[in-house]
């Protein structure tokens, strides 16, 4: 019974739509041309939610079977993994691993892992796009940054570009996260146009007040046509939310990680792009700071 009710959760209207919208909790996945929006539920002005009846929309049967047979492989594959090691690998390729690639981009279905956003979502005039780079081994990200402000009364700052790799799916839609306890270092091969890049690495939050929560460190990209490759301690990644530093830092949870993005808004106008190869771990056993940042202790008196 309870995987009756999981098959006709999680709905969302069709491919019409802007935002995301619950239905029936009975319609499920057996709903035809469904999309769902990841990470914004913006609605540009002057658009309004598709209120399409409940039937008129399209059903599908065999769209159900195929979801739950999807998911019961998906099961499966994690209970075998879980059996044979962390993360579906033997003890001992765990243990002695020193690098990993956790992301590289050879295909539109790599590309299809990451979502790409801007200020235009609020009403700014910036544009980013992402498409595969030459010879189908790169992604590259582009664009054009526009720091003019929204004409909407209330947003005073604009300009940004983003890029943000889709949350971990199990079976049934479960969440998953990436554990990298086992490395020390963010470990990817890029090449830009000599702007500085944000590069976020999201945590499961402890707190639904920390949603908002992510980690930070800046990487510098130098310009002309070659590559680099970029070595970053996670202990040099520190705690901000909001766009702010925050007072209270604390270490990055290895072992509960959501996503990582790019994001830059070095408030100059102007073309952009950034080439990346691959987005890998790396375990230097030279590192050994374990947080680079001072602990501040509240007063409890205070």
């Amino acid at each position: 019974m309870a995987l009756s009710f999981k098959l006709m959760e999680n709905v969302f209207l069709s491919s019409k739509c802007h935002r995301q919208n619950a239905l029936h909790p009975f319609c499920g996945p057996l709903l035809t041309n469904c999309i769902s929006k990841l990470y914004s539920s913006y609605r540009r002005p002057g658009t309004s939610p598709d209120n399409t009846p409940l039937w008129k929309m399209n059903f599908s049967f065999e769209n159900g079977v195929d979801w739950i047979k999807k998911n019961f492989g998906l099961l499966k594959k994690e209970l075998v993994d879980h059996v044979k090691g962390p993360e579906g690998r033997g003890f001992e390729e765990y243990f002695l691993e020193q690098t990993r690639v956790v992301w590289e981009f050879r295909s539109q279905k790599d590309l299809d892992e990451w979502v790409v956003s801007s200020d235009a979502e609020i009403g700014g005039k910036s544009e980013a796009y992402l498409k595969l780079g030459k010879n189908n081994q790169t992604a590259l990200l582009f664009g054009t940054l526009s720091t003019e402000a929204p004409r909407d009364g209330e947003t005073g700052y604009s300009g940004y570009c983003a890029i943000r790799a889709k949350l971990l799916k199990g079976a049934f839609d479960t969440k998953k996260y990436y554990d990298w306890s086992n490395f020390n270092s963010l470990y990817l091969r890029v090449r830009g146009d000599g702007r500085p890049w944000m590069i976020n690495i999201y945590t499961d939050p402890y707190y639904s007040h920390q949603k908002d929560d992510l980690y930070t460190y800046f990487m510098f990209t130098r310009g002309g046509p070659y590559w680099q490759e970029i070595t970053i301690p996670f202990s040099k990644f520190f705690l901000s939310s909001w766009g702010r530093i925050q007072d209270d830092q604390y270490p990055l949870w290895l072992d509960k990680i959501s996503s990582v993005g790019f994001t830059l808004g070095d408030k100059a106008d102007g073309p952009f792009q950034l080439e990346i190869d691959f987005i890998g771990l790396l375990n230097d056993r030279a590192h050994t700071e374990e947080f680079a940042y001072e602990k501040y202790e509240r007063n409890p008196k205070a």
